[in-house]
């Protein structure tokens, strides 16, 4: 696992955008079908768009039909912390990035096979590192 980073509220604000912020720092949630990388079909590595930590591979992208970029797995265990959700009357699992702290999105078990979990994360989350 990569070095914790760190910032103050104020670090944060400046270097995300308002969506991001809010989304990441705040545990916000995009609206569904308007993310970059719903419909994307590029190849390359998901990393965090906080750290630049990675997180997802595209091997492991498939189409949810829920309006926000799913994933199978992610790239490295090490890279990710899941933790109960409890809020708006809900019971979920959280999906977290280890070295920042930025919240992604929630997992689900209702993926399909091999793993049978659903990543559901929000795109503004995420910067694809594409293949050349």
């Amino acid at each position: 696992m990569s070095t914790k980073v760190t910032k103050t509220d104020a670090e944060w604000r400046e270097e995300l955008t308002p969506e991001q912020y809010e989304v990441l720092r705040k545990h916000g949630t995009e609206r569904p079908f308007a993310g970059k990388y719903v419909q994307s079909k590029e190849d390359g590595m998901y990393r965090c768009a906080a750290c630049g930590t990675e997180l997802f591979s595209s091997d492991t992208k498939f189409d949810s039909g829920t309006g926000w970029p799913s994933f199978t797995d992610v790239a490295n265990s090490e890279n990710v912390e899941l933790r109960s959700d409890k809020s708006l009357f809900m019971r979920r699992t959280e999906v977290v990035c280890a070295t920042c702290d930025s919240h992604l999105g929630h997992v689900f078990d209702d993926g399909p096979a091999p793993t049978g979990q659903r990543y559901c994360i929000n795109s503004c989350a995420l910067d694809l590192d594409a293949k050349s």
